[in-house]
């Protein structure tokens, strides 16, 4: 009885005291925002007051000083996920097929890693939009896929690719990209489900809280609602297409926030071109508040 008395405060004491892993919380940096150290130093005190676990970098051409910086991130126990755009502006035919711009590519995973990356993050592995619709553009962009992961398994190291929000809603042929072909080969898939980039535009702008919610349990829809892998949303600090106030960019970020938690996504990766992440800093204590 004693024993038994003893093994259930012990469970209960483990319940209570075992740390949750909590949900992905992640901003995009350029490489030259990384290098820039006094500016980084800024974004890694305010992320870690807002609760922020994870930097997406960008490499393009490893260095000294990214080096140094990324250690940076590390000592603040930041975790750094590296970005590497494959095909700006969506490849061709030729450059989707040729395995001597994959190898190239892949010297860039091989610093990552080497500068303690612990994950890597595929961008614009895609057609062009004009590419002609196909099964196929799907098919000759999961060999690539399929490829990088083949190499990442030495190392351990899992694999993210991005995909267009519209990819949500099934393939999209002419992009070329395919969710649920995609999960054969990746441990994670970051939708970018950005209201301004739906149509029509005036209604996603007002219901930014709806269009995020739709697009991630439409991709969960795609796996009978049993994700086989991670996902991640990629979500924006405004809506280009209208001017918006410091309030209501608040809203606006919480709305997606909101909607990626009540997905029951695996966490989010806010993204501003410019780096300016003051909208979702405020909008997080706010949301402590």
């Amino acid at each position: 009885m004693a024993k038994k008395i003893t093994f259930i405060l012990y469970l209960v004491i483990f319940l209570f005291t075992t740390p949750v892993f909590a949900q992905v919380k992640g901003i995009y940096l350029t490489q030259y925002t990384l290098e820039n150290t006094a500016f980084l130093k800024y974004l890694i005190k305010h992320a870690k007051a807002a609760g922020i676990t994870t930097f997406v970098v960008d490499i393009e051409k490893p260095g000294k000083r990214y080096q140094q910086n990324i250690a940076l991130l590390k000592a603040n126990q930041i975790k750094y996920v590296a970005r590497i755009v494959m095909f700006p502006d969506g490849g061709t035919a030729h450059q989707i097929t040729s395995p001597e711009i994959w190898q190239k590519k892949y010297r860039l995973v091989e610093a990552a890693i080497n500068f303690g990356a612990s994950e890597i993050q595929l961008d614009y592995i895609r057609y062009k939009a004009a590419q002609k619709p196909s099964a196929e553009n799907s098919k000759n962009i999961h060999k690539i896929i399929e490829w990088y992961k083949n190499k990442l398994s030495g190392h351990n190291i899992p694999l993210q690719v991005d995909v267009f929000g519209i990819t949500s809603f099934g393939e999209s042929k002419h992009i070329g990209q395919n969710v649920k072909l995609f999960a054969q080969s990746v441990d994670a898939i970051c939708p970018m489900v950005y209201p301004s980039h739906y149509e029509p535009f005036a209604i996603h702008y007002k219901t930014p809280y709806e269009t995020v919610y739709r697009s991630l349990s439409s991709i969960q829809k795609q796996f009978n609602n049993n994700m086989p892998i991670k996902m991640y949303a990629y979500i924006e600090l405004s809506n280009y297409h209208y001017r918006m106030s410091h309030k209501e960019k608040i809203a606006y970020v919480k709305a997606q926030l909101k909607a990626v938690d009540h997905a029951d996504a695996d966490g989010w990766y806010a993204w501003s071109p410019h780096n300016r992440y003051e909208v979702l800093f405020d909008a997080l204590s706010q949301g402590k508040q």
